[in-house]
């Protein structure tokens, strides 16, 4: 009783982990055991009815067709063993449970590895298969001769061949899944590098916008000042203009020191001076340099302010109004001229619209600024619209949103997750290997069909 404590143990321990095992399993794939489970043991339970045996083969029969559909489930979990367990089924007298081995010993192949493995379970199999097949068919049968001739056909469609076919399809799942992962692995890696070569040009233009256009517009601001405060002395009627000048000079360069900041990928919240862009008193400071400019413009503003929206959204309600009254500034400098914004809940509809301009107080324009503010505002899911209204006058439209999806540019650290899944998925599935894969699939239904064909002529004989 004390030496077989610690087998009964190990015994324990073992039916434990299989119960945790099958707790673990899908719904699904334990409804797909129980399925091919039973229809197992309604083919090995075929004799019972349409066959008449003596009684003792009935228990052997049905012993042996219970024992075969326990093999299904066992066969995707403990491979190894379902191939040594299918010994009483290959040597018994219930044929119509052999009859399903091949596909037993087929899924359990798939899943045994490496190949030394496997074949080390084939051998001991086809041993313990020898060892049944003379203790059942010596008694019965005629010569040793016959029953080794037997068995031979019978292991080699029964067992070998379908673990050949099992182990074929089961080497290539691992490899076609290496295949995909390294693939995807290149394509990672192919995206990266290029993200990499993209933030290293932006950051290239960043430096020559920065050497070029930030020394020229620091001097045109210093020119300016010094304009201003000599206008301040002898041309008082020049002041106004001269500050003008002075401050878009200014604004230029902040907002070019902003542009340097995207192109280096700096973050959006650490724009500093410009985080209240956008909002209802930036609005209201670029409709009042305009009056001082000598603009006939109105403000009206209904809804929330914009300092909760999203900082893309405020950048954009900027550059309309903006780019708005710049053409007013142009093309229509005497035209009386409305700014409307309309703040709800999921968008903000700007309006920027002019009366008809004077004859000759047309500027021509190469739409350049109208083309890049439809740009900017499709990448953030909006609308732009701009043209002449029927009374003679020009309109500047957009709608935006609020709370816009992504990003209006491509983060390097994003960029992999727009890989496809599946790299290799249409490559590895082509329609040659999907039918040389059914053909060995089919080799492995091969012995089923001729046992099945034997049978039936047997039958018909007798």
């Amino acid at each position: 009783m004390v030496a077989l404590s610690p087998l009964a143990e190990r015994l324990g321990s073992a039916v434990s982990a299989a119960v945790e095992q099958v707790r673990a399993t899908p719904r699904r794939l334990l409804v797909r055991d129980a399925v091919l489970a039973s229809l197992v043991l309604a083919v090995g339970l075929v004799p019972v009815p349409v066959l008449l045996l003596p009684a003792a083969h009935i228990g052997w029969v049905i012993a042996l067709a219970c024992w075969a559909a326990s093999l299904v489930p066992a066969c995707w979990r403990w491979p190894v063993a379902t191939l040594l367990a299918t010994a009483p089924v290959f040597a018994g007298p219930n044929f119509w449970a052999a009859a399903v081995l091949p596909v037993i010993t087929f899924a359990a192949a798939r899943r045994i590895a490496p190949a030394r493995r496997l074949w080390l379970a084939v051998l001991a199999t086809a041993v313990a298969d020898f060892a049944l097949t003379l203790a059942f068919d010596l008694s019965s049968a005629g010569g040793f001769g016959e029953v080794v001739a037997a068995y031979a056909v019978s292991a080699m469609l029964l067992l070998v061949l379908p673990a050949a076919v099992g182990a074929i399809l089961g080497h290539r799942r691992p490899r076609v899944r290496l295949l995909q992962e390294r693939n995807e692995y290149l394509e990672r890696a192919q995206l990266l590098t290029a993200a990499k070569a993209r933030v290293e040009e932006r950051g290239h233009i960043a430096g020559e916008m920065h050497d070029m256009l930030g020394h020229r517009l620091s001097l045109i601001s210093i020119h300016a000042g010094a304009l201003e405060l000599s206008a301040a002395k002898n041309a008082p009627e020049l002041s106004s203009q001269a500050e003008l000048l002075r401050t878009t000079a200014s604004s230029a360069l902040t907002e070019l020191r902003e542009i340097l900041g995207v192109l280096r990928g700096a973050e959006e919240s650490d724009l500093g001076p410009d985080d209240r862009i956008g909002t209802r008193p930036d609005v209201e400071e670029l409709v009042a340099e305009s009056r001082a400019a000598g603009i006939d413009v109105d403000l009206r503003w209904t809804g929330a302010d914009l300092d909760s929206a999203d900082p893309r959204t405020r950048r954009a309600v900027h550059r309309v109004v903006r780019e708005g009254l710049t053409n007013v500034h142009k093309h229509a400098s005497s035209a009386r001229t409305g700014v409307e914004i309309g703040v709800e809940s999921d968008r903000v509809h700007v309006r920027v619209v002019n009366g008809p301009a004077q004859a000759g107080g047309r500027l021509p324009g190469t739409r350049s600024g109208l083309v890049g503010l439809d740009e900017r505002i499709a990448l953030l899911g909006g609308s732009f619209h701009s043209g002449p209204t029927p009374e003679g006058g020009f309109l500047v439209a957009a709608a935006i949103p609020t709370r816009p999806a992504g990003t209006d540019r491509a983060e390097p650290s994003a960029l992999p997750d727009q890989l496809p899944p599946e790299p290799l998925a249409a490559e590895a599935l082509t329609w040659p290997r999907v039918l040389g894969a059914g053909c060995l699939g089919l080799l492995a239904l091969l012995p089923v069909i001729i046992g099945l064909a034997v049978l039936v002529v047997a039958l018909a004989i007798s």
